[in-house]
């Protein structure tokens, strides 16, 4: 059985995952102005798989900061 880490995107490629949806966002323009349109569905489906990816990193982030335990101060008697 596969660990849930294993699934999860590793915060620290955050700019290389940019840097693959900025290709891909290229790579879709230049095949819908060549009328490629299978590959047009084809890359549309890596850059939904890669700002799926960018998403949870920055949902976990986010979380990350929101879930700060709070401190208790105790009076002495």
């Amino acid at each position: 059985m596969r660990s849930l880490l294993a699934l999860r995107p590793d915060p620290a490629q955050l700019g290389r995952l940019e840097e693959i949806r900025d290709n891909l966002v290229a790579r879709i323009a230049e095949a819908e102005r060549e009328g490629w349109l299978g590959e047009v569905e084809g890359l549309r489906v890596g850059l939904a798989g890669a700002e799926d990816e960018l998403a949870q990193i920055t949902r976990r982030t986010a979380r990350a900061l929101i879930d700060l335990p709070i401190p208790e101060f105790r009076r002495e008697p």
